[in-house]
């Protein structure tokens, strides 16, 4: 008995591998071939913290297979934070458009510094890793509030789907400064 519930789990356990290899397998992109990022706006370049992000884009890759978007954000004062990547749906391969969203509360910050400056660059990787030129955005933290920028062409046709959301949670590198204080003066006591 025990021996059988052992195999039944082991090919169960194999039949889901095999199942989802192939679920999620795709095709390379040919040689040669590159996604192409036509269009990128963003809706705002200065916002209180908190505010919500919208980066809209229109890309075609028309015989490769777009797989991913990479969004890589630079803050002045702390650095560079790790890749945030959203897998595209299938229908997404040869051309997209629409929004990636960015709330830009973090749990890791309970308030970002009066003019703290973030590059933010968005670039699109097929299933052969050939990456899309990059587009970058400035975004900077004030605390007055400004309107969203009007949607340009081609994202002013209503409809746009959003593609995912960026998970990255920013750091205010004074509390990490102040944390660091705190902390080497409880080991020197």
């Amino acid at each position: 008995m025990k021996g059988e519930m052992k195999k039944s789990l082991w090919f169960f356990g194999l039949f889901l591998f095999i199942a989802i290899q192939g679920c999620v397998s795709l095709p390379p992109s040919p040689p040669g071939t590159r996604p192409i990022i036509n269009h990128a706006f963003m809706n705002i370049e200065r916002g209180r913290y908190g505010s919500i992000l919208k980066i809209y884009i229109e890309a075609e890759d028309p015989k490769g297979y777009m797989f991913r978007i990479a969004t890589v954000v630079d803050q002045v004062g702390y650095g560079r934070y790790p890749t945030d990547w959203i897998y595209l749906k299938p229908q997404y391969q040869h051309h997209l458009i629409g929004y990636l969203q960015w709330n830009t509360f973090s749990y890791h910050a309970s308030w970002m510094p009066e003019w703290t400056t973030l590059t933010i660059r968005v670039s699109i990787v097929d299933t052969s890793g050939n990456e899309s030129n990059e587009v970058v955005f400035p975004f900077e933290f004030i605390s007055q509030v400004f309107p969203e920028n009007p949607l340009s062409p081609p994202f002013d046709q209503g409809n746009i789907p959003r593609l995912g959301h960026i998970g990255i949670d920013l750091f205010n590198p004074l509390e990490l400064e102040d944390e660091r204080q705190r902390s080497d003066r409880l080991s020197h006591e």
